[in-house]
Formats: structure tokens, sequence, C-alpha cells
């Protein structure tokens, strides 16, 4: 299954009732060999009036990042856990998440990519439900088969100047811990963590 084939699902899902006031879909864009994918939680109002991820004030924070680290966004994949706007932007609910995670798996799955940067405790708790946002940013983790770096929101660090700093810091950090999981391809390929995300449409 390809990205376009994924995408053209993700635009006739009606699974759960997100569907019925959001604007558009928005299934997610990049490079679909990147080495790097940024996931965040759902998509926002200027989100939901163009069916692009991270195009409001938290995306022109994520493109100054990926701007000071020697990428553009064509480099990388930029989508969310979840695909349609939650109505005033309230946090998805379990039968939503249920819903709609079996997109995001697959993929993460068609693109395998070295590195998947999660934005933000909602979306690092789709990789590993225990996790910690506090705790565990800046600390890269294998899990379901791949390498998760979780990181602060953008729109958390515009709101916070300490998680600002925190987020520039961690961001800056993305090429190291690609260079360092590349450097280690050799040694984990022949180990396997808990199976990939291996969902179905």
């Amino acid at each position: 299954m390809t990205l376009e084939d994924i995408t053209t699902n993700i635009k006739v899902c009606k699974n759960c009732r997100l569907y019925e006031a959001a604007k558009n879909p928005v299934p997610g864009e990049g490079n679909p060999k990147a080495a790097i994918a940024f996931v965040g939680e759902a998509p926002g109002a200027t989100e939901d009036a163009t069916g692009r991820p991270f195009v409001g004030r938290a995306g022109k924070l994520l493109e100054a990042g990926l701007k000071k680290i020697g990428y553009a966004r064509e480099d990388v994949w930029i989508g969310n856990v979840i695909k349609h706007r939650p109505p005033e932007n309230r946090d998805p609910l379990p039968d939503e998440i249920k819903a709609c995670e079996k997109y995001l798996a697959l993929q993460l799955n068609t693109i395998s990519p070295k590195l998947v940067v999660t934005l933000g405790r909602f979306a690092m708790n789709y990789f590993y439900p225990d996790g910690k946002i506090t705790r565990d940013r800046g600390h890269l983790v294998q899990t379901k088969g791949f390498n998760i770096y979780p990181i602060y929101h953008p729109a958390a660090a515009l709101r916070n100047g300490n998680m600002m700093e925190t987020f520039k810091k961690d961001f800056v950090r993305i090429p190291n811990v690609l260079n360092e999981i590349i450097n280690k391809k050799d040694e984990t390929t022949s180990q396997s963590t808990d199976g990939q995300l291996g969902l179905e449409i």
C-alpha cells in the first residue's frame, strides 16, 4: 500500500464523529522516503481549513527549526495521530483515537523513517502510553520497531518561554540523534523490540 492509497482512505474515512464537523481531513505530507518523520496530535484550525499539517503558528516554528538544522519541509514527513480536527481543539476521545490510529501506523510502516520525532505528550503516548513528556523529552526511545525522539509540541513552546528554550535545545539535537541511529544500525538491525505497528485498514 502506498502513501497515496492511505491518503485516499483517510479522505473518505467516516469511522468516527470527527469528520462531521471538520472542513478537511489532514492526512499528512512530505517525503515518502524521509529519514525523519514528525508526528503531532491533531490538526488545528488552520490545518483544518487547508488540509495540510502544521501550517499555523506552530508550523512556522517547526519550519524554522528545520531550517536551523539544515532541512526543508519537503525533506521530512509531517503528520498527526488524528486526521480530522477535534471541535474547539479538544483532546481526542478514546474511540476517536482507536478509529484513527491505524492510519498513522500504515503511514509510518510505509515510510519506514529512521527517526520519529513526536511533538508533545499525546503523540509520544501513541508509541508508549507510560511515557511522561517532562521526563522523556530529549531522549531516544526504541519501541514498536521505531526510534522515537519526543520533544515538546511547538504550540506549547509558543505559550511558555521555558518550554521554548527546551524545545529549541532538543530540536537542534535531531541531526546528532539521527547520526547516532545510523552509526548503530549494524548493531540494531538484528534486534527487535515489540514489533511494528502492524495495523490494517
